[in-house]
């Protein structure tokens, strides 16, 4: 019996290639823009789809949806701690970024990943949001850490008492190519966290791995655990790059370019979120 269309379409694009490139430690600044470029190359179909690994130096970020009462500490504060504040187009509040937390930035043509069930082909932001969740759930799963979503809230939390937030979310797409992404707390200073209201979140702590587990983790086993993660749950294979030199080289094993069917079905132009 003959498939229609729309299945045959799933199964045919059902295993794509994702590009890890870890990048050590940045500024914003620096990666912001490796970002950018990234994104226009992305839309462009000069590269497939990738997935940054960092580390920041210390930076609040505040996204679109920021309130500047959310930075509690003042200026000479910050100045004296070592820490840049970042405005951005992602979605979401104030954040804090620095060393120890493993920042991750997938620049992904969500028309390449077919949606799990429902109207859509390919998939929309929401169920994107809700796949990095999984994706981070199942990496601290790894490390026996329980994590959980909560309804209402971007994000992922410990699952034991209190609830504490060990990872943020806070994304944007623009004509279907996302940017910006997640950071889970690792081995970081959560120190810096009583300079904000963390996602403009105050009835809530924040945790990392670290903390939970009582001694710190290996942020390569950390980066090699969550890439894994992203493999099975986008369905794609995983190909480690060594640099962006090898990066930006000619692509293998997946179309720079969608087809012309699966291109005309997101029309969205940009989207936020978390």
């Amino acid at each position: 019996m003959a498939l229609d269309p729309r299945q045959s379409l799933r199964i045919r694009y059902a295993k794509t290639l994702i590009s890890v490139l870890q990048l050590g430690t940045l500024d914003y600044a620096r990666a912001l823009g490796l970002q950018q470029r990234l994104v226009e190359m992305r839309k462009n179909g000069q590269i497939g789809d990738v997935l940054l690994l960092l580390e920041h130096l210390p930076v609040i970020t505040l996204g679109r949806n920021a309130k500047s009462k959310n930075i509690l500490a003042s200026p000479e504060l910050l100045a004296q701690r070592g820490v840049e504040v970042a405005e951005c187009d992602r979605g979401g509040d104030v954040t804090f970024h620095g060393p120890g937390q493993l920042v991750g930035y997938p620049i992904f043509d969500l028309r390449g990943f077919p949606a799990a069930e429902g109207k859509r082909q390919t998939l929309g932001a929401i169920e994107y949001v809700r796949r990095l969740e999984e994706v981070l759930i199942r990496t601290c799963a790894d490390f026996r850490i329980p994590a959980k979503r909560i309804c209402g809230l971007t994000g992922v939390w410990t699952a034991t008492s209190p609830e504490a937030k060990i990872a943020a979310i806070g994304v944007h797409i623009s004509r279907a190519v996302t940017s910006h992404g997640f950071a889970l707390n690792v081995n970081n200073d959560l120190s810096y966290f009583d300079l904000i209201i963390p996602c403009g979140i105050s009835t809530r702590p924040v945790t990392s791995m670290a903390r939970e587990l009582g001694r710190p983790l290996d942020m390569l086993e950390g980066a090699h655990a969550l890439s894994r993660h992203f493999g099975q749950v986008f369905q794609s294979q995983i190909l480690w790059v060594e640099s962006l030199e090898a990066l930006l080289g000619p692509a293998v094993g997946v179309p720079m370019k969608p087809p012309a069917e699966l291109r005309r079905v997101h029309k969205e132009d940009e989207t936020s979120w978390a």
